[in-house]
């Protein structure tokens, strides 16, 4: 992913651009320089991408610019201007401090995203691997678990594998998770979305209310019509804010197609299912509505949930039929799943209980951490790792 920079001398525009490159979802990190003030060293590392805010005196703003070239002639150097067009005298300051495009404010991710893509294509820094955190579960139907699975999950991979994870909770019409945790979020999903133009990872974080286990939660809706609030379209600009921020990013979208974008930027699509004939049936027609979104069938990996050893036989047949294999098993335990979530407290407490252990493998496999050849044989295969943030 490209890496960027904002210089400028005025706080709020700062941060606009900041709420706005994290939006979308382009940029690793994001350095700031204050002008004037700040000097850039000998040696210090030039992101590949640096936004000018060209404010009352804009010639500090092309000096600043001249040096960034001087130490790094391949950086791209764009001028944020509240007039548009530039005049003349402006356009040839800028050019000749080496400024290569124009943005306008007040910016925003819709005018940045051109300039990040054309930029990613172009450079040398363009990975030809996703690089997204993102990971939806799904649910074939509502009451399969969806919710458990993504609680359990995350809570696994923040205490085993040890890594940053935000769990975004997007079911609809309300959203749970919150229950299964004994959390009491202040603000949720509703919260992000009405401050959309300034959400960057600061603003973001004080959503978010933390787990003892180090898991975070931005809450979901605590009434059915605040979906009418909340547009399908901007879920993923919530979810590349929390991907700069995380080492891994859950949303749980319950049963809902809740964004076709936040489905598509995403790196995996958990579909979780259980062996009854309404899950199954509901299960085989989630996939084919996914094909039909154009997502990648390697993307999607299929997850029973309550599975009982009996099962085998009837998910063997279900493969065959739907070409494709069972990624993960999750035992049927109920008296410590019913525990769990009746107390809101998830399953960590014993390591050598069943049902834990099977969280506990998948969490390892997602995070590209080693797993013996008998322990996965019953969880999802290794189909990619997340890279911890340095």
């Amino acid at each position: 992913m490209l890496t960027a920079a904002i210089a400028s001398s005025d706080v709020e525009t700062a941060g606009q651009i900041l709420a706005g490159l994290q939006q979308t979802g382009l940029v690793a990190s994001v350095k700031q320089w204050t002008i004037p003030g700040d000097q850039v060293e000998q040696g210090e590392t030039i992101p590949d991408i640096v936004f000018l805010d060209l404010a009352r005196e804009p010639e500090l703003s092309f000096a600043f610019a001249a040096q960034l070239r001087r130490l790094r002639p391949a950086v791209r150097l764009i001028a944020c201007s509240a007039v548009n067009p530039p005049g003349p005298e402006l356009l040839l300051d800028a050019m000749r401090s080496g400024v290569q495009d124009f943005v306008y404010k007040p910016v925003t991710p819709a005018s940045l995203r051109p300039i990040l893509e054309k930029l990613r294509e172009e450079g040398p820094s363009a990975e030809g691997k996703s690089t997204a955190r993102l990971v939806v579960l799904m649910g074939s139907k509502g009451g399969v678990g969806t919710t458990t699975v993504a609680v359990n999950l995350g809570v696994q991979l923040s205490t085993f594998a040890r890594k940053r994870v935000v769990l975004l909770d997007l079911a609809q019409p309300l959203g749970n998770a919150h229950l299964l945790l004994d959390l009491h979020p202040r603000f949720g999903i509703r919260d992000a979305i009405e401050n959309i133009e300034r959400l960057d990872s600061h603003f973001f974080s004080g959503l978010l209310t933390a787990h003892r286990t180090k898991l975070e939660l931005l809450g979901g809706a605590l009434h059915p019509e605040q979906w009418k609030s909340i547009p399908p379209a901007l879920l993923d600009r919530v979810a590349n804010v929390a991907h700069a921020s995380f080492d891994v990013v859950l949303a749980d979208v319950g049963s809902q197609f809740v964004s076709d974008t936040l489905l598509r930027s995403s790196r995996a699509i958990l579909l979780v299912a259980e062996t009854n004939v309404p899950s199954l049936w509901n299960l085989e027609r989630r996939l084919s509505a996914l094909d039909g979104l154009g997502i990648s069938p390697n993307k999607v990996r299929i997850v029973i949930n309550r599975w009982h050893k009996g099962d085998q036989e009837t998910l063997k047949g279900i493969e065959k039929s739907l070409k494709r294999p069972i990624s993960a098993f999750l035992p049927n335990d109920f008296r410590k799943a019913s525990t769990s979530v009746n107390l809101g407290t998830p399953l960590i407490e014993n390591h050598n209980n069943s049902l834990t252990g099977h969280y506990r493998q998948l969490a390892s496999e997602l995070a590209g951490l080693s797993a013996s050849p008998a322990e996965k044989k019953n969880t999802v295969s290794s189909f990619f790792s997340f890279q911890t943030k340095r």
